[in-house]
């Protein structure tokens, strides 16, 4: 009987296959899970001092494992871990052991914050390296390792302040920045960074005054505006973890926090308006009352703004020590309130007042970060001496805090300003004179385009 040619074929292949596995088995037997364990010394010295300060644990897995690594210390019986069940495949293994294990405090211990990574304490340890297989197959091996001349004070952080507890990054004055004390209790390299679970991490820079070296033992202090100092998008509302992380030359590692609030955050935007005809700033001529002389102690009567729209006219003509007056449109662009401050519009300023003549000694409204239109002439003595809130008392929006009222113009809202000032000052050599007006974020900056607006020459009459 003929066999076929196809069974013949299939046997031959099945027999070289057994073949190859059996040759296998005697050339390369099964080997062990885990082999070649070694420590390269066992003392070391764990002091950042450049010697012995770490030992190198090497081992062999030939299959997937987990990997758990752990110091007994012989005579008080505590175990550190330094690999806890870590998922490995089949791999050769090297890694430096400095004595830093997870974080953990002693009986009695009492540390501010979250010890993430420690030092074992100086003594002698009974080391374990044991794997766990697949299959369930497990391996172990271990020895002895001596740890002296550590250092064990922790970089603890001794103090951690951090005010506001709300934060409210919008340049208006109030909760615009974060600050952190804190008071490092040993050398070591700090990082504070703000976050939450879907924004951050916001890194916040330490204030140097170049006394203290970085990193250096002793009070540090951290500054953070959100970026809108630098134009940048600060992070938005909502509830943040505020985080410390001191770690010292050793590896050991400290971690404090504290929760904050953001609210109001963004970058504040303003602009004045430019008119669909005429010009951007209407100016116009009163006569003089002694009903409108206004100090911190005398409210004077406001002045009425201008009514319609005014030419493009050049110049203006008024009698000495009357009124000029102006009036404008102010429109919040962006995306939060901004903060103003008086005096209202309506004040009338005298030449040789300013708006510091406006505040009474128990005004305690902060002027940085407030917004105002200014005015200034060329033979002002100084930048924008007339300056006016953003809105009347009707038309901004009043805050209440800590036994102070705070008016704020909201996003997306126009209002209407206006003021005088007597011009009681003639120059011959300068008459006319050019008179202009800015919108000013006070100790910040005159926003782009909104300086010298509405530029005009004014002529004054002699009086007769």
């Amino acid at each position: 009987m003929r066999i076929s040619p196809m069974i013949t074929v299939s046997v031959a292949l099945i027999t070289l296959i057994l073949v190859g596995i059996v040759g296998a088995r005697i050339v390369q037997p099964d080997r062990p899970l885990l082999t070649d364990v070694s420590f390269s010394l066992k003392a070391i010295s764990p002091n950042a001092d450049g010697f012995e300060d770490v030992t190198e644990i090497k081992y062999v897995l030939n299959r997937p494992a987990q990997v758990s690594i752990t110091f007994t210390n012989q005579d008080s019986g505590t175990v550190f871990h330094f690999r806890e069940q870590a998922a490995r495949p089949p791999n050769t293994y090297q890694v430096l052991f400095s004595g830093v294990v997870e974080g953990y405090t002693l009986p009695g211990e009492t540390i501010e914050g979250v010890v993430e990574r420690r030092l074992m304490p100086n003594g002698r340890y009974t080391w374990l390296l044991s794997v766990q297989g697949e299959n369930g197959e497990s391996a172990t091996q271990s020895g002895e390792l001596t740890i002296s001349g550590a250092d064990p004070r922790l970089p603890a952080m001794r103090s951690f302040e951090v005010a506001p507890q709300i934060f409210t990054p919008n340049q208006d004055g109030y909760d615009d920045r974060i600050a952190v004390n804190l008071y490092l209790g040993k050398e070591a390299d700090l990082t504070v960074w703000l976050e939450n679970d879907q924004n951050g991490p916001y890194y916040i820079a330490e204030r140097t005054d170049g006394a203290r070296k970085p990193g250096e033992e002793g009070a540090r202090t951290f500054d953070y505006d959100g970026g809108v100092d630098n134009n940048m998008t600060p992070p938005p509302d909502g509830e943040y973890r505020l985080i410390a992380v001191a770690q010292d030359k050793e590896g050991q590692r400290v971690r404090r926090e504290v929760h904050l609030t953001i609210k109001d955050s963004g970058k504040p935007n303003a602009e004045i308006v430019a008119q669909s005809t005429g010009r951007t700033v209407t100016w116009e001529s009163h006569p003089y009352e002694d009903v409108y002389f206004t100090n911190a102690e005398t409210p004077g009567k406001a002045v009425e703004p201008p009514t319609g729209v005014q030419s493009t006219l050049a110049v203006i003509t008024l009698p000495q020590s009357d009124l000029l007056i102006f009036s404008l449109t102010i429109s919040n662009y962006g995306t939060v309130p901004i903060r103003t401050i008086g005096p209202f519009p309506g004040t009338v300023y005298q030449y040789d007042q300013t708006d510091a003549a406006m505040k009474s000694a128990s005004d305690r409204e902060a002027i940085s970060g407030a917004w105002r239109v200014g005015v200034q002439c060329e033979r002002s003595e100084s930048s924008y001496p007339w300056r006016w809130a953003l809105g009347t008392a009707e038309t901004l929006t009043a805050v209440e805090r800590d036994d102070e009222t705070l008016w704020y113009l909201m996003p997306g809202q126009k209002t209407l300003v206006w003021g005088a000032v007597r011009m009681t000052r003639l120059i011959p050599t300068r008459n006319p004179q050019k008179c202009f007006v800015a919108l000013i974020h006070e100790d910040v900056a005159i926003p782009p385009l909104q300086n010298r607006v509405g530029e005009i020459d004014v002529k004054l009459e002699p009086k007769p």
